[in-house]
């Protein structure tokens, strides 16, 4: 049955360009999006400038033209961006909109009739020398749970505490430097305090027909949260402010975070008076529609706890899900304006970058989990080269020649026996692809990305038609060879087109034969006619990353970092091949290597192991040494570890065993890559019995 989807990412704040760290959650979203098209779904995808708050007001002062106008050119900017890095919008909008204020009004003033709103006296930071009440986000000090100095007044990046600006130790005003004073202000609360029992009910899948509405780690968050007790959450600020009146209350606007995701119900509201959508359909309570929100970490709170209340109680539906990201690196630390690390997504493109490289790189990192990526830049230089040109790419250009040389474009019309049997093999690898991007695991994806590209590059390297072409007597084994090899390029393509929508486009377009949809792309195309190929991607210059890095350095050396509304990110600092320097303290002799005893294990039986979301357990047959009990940590990388019984792998076999609550391990099995769903084992080819010693 076709679904119904709504779908929305985190709307980027209008006072500043876009960088990679935002394009991460961005293009995770455009990826799902396409991969829902491709299976028939209905799907509406809307996103907008998040145009309201102090930070604007006070960057459109700095800037000497009116809100309206700054926040005008943001835009503008942002869809450039979103444009060059092909995002499939149906509407890109903004919340300073008039569906918006009608939406935030009307949420409002239901949730005040039905007796959700309060209002109470409280005492407001006050900046003396802009005689202006400071937002949460513009005052720092020392946070009151763990001690470190300058944290922002509702969050703290670094033990995630929330609290009132006022718990602050020593505050200061951001914008002045001044010592902020307590004032006595009216404000209006949301009572989110009567939604504990919606929110538990909604976090249990009750009211998403049992289906979960985040990844476990992320509705743990939340729990922990709702444990701690709600606590009702200021949703006005006073004069001056650019943003939404209260209706009935002269002085007092909206919280910035009021109307925000408001804005997605707007830009959803604006596209379907202009495509004869009814918007009733997927905001009833009853909606058969599905709502799914892409957001990074750091905003859970307020997409996990207020949002889903808010909707319930102005009598329209709560989310199917949310889809949380983590937060980006650089080269395994913060991006950094120093370092030239602190990138925008306008100058990677002009430095001459394929947009569709960066896809495709966070495609290889992303799954389920909010976990941290990291862009290590000469491993993205590699990878892409490597997957994409040295793989996909390549199986074109060594194969399509020969079919306009020698057979006037036309595949041939049947393959072999060995060839069928080996498609077969493809196909078993494709199936489960729309439910890996169903699911958002799209490492493991392009995982079997390069699986099947590594089959296919191995029978034409059997095969070696540049050999065969030689020969008159191999003609149609040539053309069969050749005919196979472009039948699962394709086949490819049509695992690759979420992640490289143009690249796939061109590819289509020389073989005559568009992917409408995952199930098409598994035509085997016999007897069909092909275009004449022409290269369709270039090798990664590294020149173009050092151009990238130095002018990240140039157009952001001295300037400060946009302002934003939302809570800080945390440092994470993954350890990657780029951080680590060898020397030659650290070099090993061949004496040192010899004591390894690497052999080579046939998978009998590889399972998850129960209590453990990182270990799979493998039964090992090792030949003369007998069969081995291993555990390895590589769960995130093989999701589906029945699939490994047969595998031939390498294994150290005198490391000292290791006593685990799940049972011993007897070994330790290699891989290679940075790390969680970037992992692949070592491979030995099928000749290799078991317990052979790998030399």
């Amino acid at each position: 049955m076709t679904r119904r989807l709504l779908v929305t990412h985190a709307l980027p704040y209008a006072n500043g360009p876009l960088h990679l760290g935002h394009m991460l959650g961005y293009i995770q979203t455009d990826i799902w999006v396409r991969s829902q098209r491709m299976m028939g779904n209905e799907v509406y995808f809307v996103a907008a400038d998040d145009a309201h708050g102090t930070p604007i007001m006070l960057a459109a002062e700095k800037a000497g033209v009116s809100p309206e106008a700054f926040i005008a050119d943001m835009r503008a900017s942002h869809e450039a961006d979103f444009t060059d890095f092909h995002f499939s919008y149906d509407n890109y909008y903004t919340t300073h909109s008039e569906e918006n204020r009608e939406l935030a009004s009307l949420i409002y003033t239901r949730l005040r009739d039905s007796g959700y709103i309060a209002k109470r006296s409280i005492q407001q930071l006050f900046d003396p020398d802009k005689q202006m009440f400071l937002p949460d986000r513009y005052i720092k000090g020392t946070c009151p749970k763990c001690g470190t100095p300058d944290q922002y007044g509702d969050n703290c990046e670094n033990c995630g505490a929330t609290y009132a600006p006022t718990d602050l130790i020593n505050p200061y005003s951001v914008v002045s430097g001044a010592t902020p004073v307590l004032r006595d202000s009216e404000h209006y609360f949301f009572e989110l305090s009567k939604f504990e029992e919606l929110l538990r009910n909604w976090f249990s899948g009750k009211l998403t027909d049992g289906k979960p509405v985040a990844n476990p780690g992320v509705v743990a968050k939340l729990k922990e949260w709702l444990d701690g007790g709600l606590k009702d959450w200021d949703i006005s600020r006073d004069a001056p402010y650019f943003g939404f009146p209260i209706p009935d209350a002269p002085g007092k606007f909206f919280y910035v975070w009021l109307d925000a995701p408001v804005g997605y119900l707007a830009g959803f509201k604006n596209l379907c008076e202009r495509a004869g959508v009814r918007f009733e359909d997927f905001l009833a309570p009853n909606s058969g529609a599905e709502m799914h929100h892409f957001i990074g970490k750091d905003i859970i709170n307020f997409h996990g706890l207020f949002w889903p209340a808010m909707l319930h109680g102005a009598q329209f539906r709560t989310p199917t899900a949310l889809h949380v990201n983590g937060y980006l690196t650089v080269n395994g630390a913060k991006m950094s304006k120093s370092r030239g690390t602190f990138i925008q997504a306008r100058t990677y493109l002009t430095a001459g970058l394929n947009p569709e490289f960066l896809r495709y790189y966070f495609a290889t990192m992303l799954n389920d989990a909010p976990v941290d990526v990291d862009l290590d830049l000469k491993a993205f230089e590699e990878r892409v080269n490597s997957h994409l040109i040295g793989k996909w790419v390549n199986i074109a250009s060594r194969t399509a020649g020969f079919v306009h040389k020698f057979f006037h474009g036309q595949l041939a019309a049947n393959f072999s026996p060995e060839q069928n049997e080996l498609w077969s093999v493809l196909i078993s690898h494709y199936e489960g692809v729309p439910a890996l991007y169903e699911a958002g695991e799209f490492a493991e994806a392009m995982r079997r990305f390069v699986l099947i590209a590594d089959l296919v590059n191995g029978h034409i390297a059997a095969k070696a038609p540049w050999v065969m072409a030689k020969d008159e007597t191999q003609r149609d084994e040539l053309h069969q060879v050749c005919s196979f090899a472009l039948a699962a390029f394709r086949l490819l393509g049509g695992l690759l087109k979420p992640v490289l929508p143009v690249t796939v486009e061109a590819a289509e377009k020389f073989l005559a034969a568009p992917i409408a949809d995952f199930d098409a792309a598994c035509a085997t195309l016999h007897n069909h006619t092909i275009h004449t190929f022409e290269p369709l991607l270039a090798r990664i210059d590294p020149k173009l990353i050092e151009a990238m890095v130095e002018a990240s350095k140039e157009s952001l050396g001295s300037a400060p970092e946009p302002e934003t509304k939302k809570p800080a990110k945390k440092d994470s600092k993954p350890m990657t091949e780029a951080t680590v320097t060898t020397t030659e303290s650290n070099l090993i002799s061949i004496d040192d290597f010899a004591k390894l005893d690497l052999r080579v294990g046939k998978v009998l039986a590889c399972e998850f192991v129960e209590g453990s979301d990182k270990l799979l357990r493998f039964e090992l047959d090792a030949g003369p040494l007998g069969k081995r009990q291993i555990f390895s940590g590589i769960r995130a990388a093989y999701g589906e570890p029945e699939k490994l019984v047969g595998r031939n792998v390498v294994f150290i076999a005198n490391l000292a065993p290791r006593k685990m609550r799940f049972g011993v391990s007897e070994g330790m099995i290699l891989s290679a890559g940075e790390g969680g769903s970037d992992l692949f084992l070592l491979d030995a080819d099928q000749g290799a019995k078991p317990g052979a010693t790998v030399r």
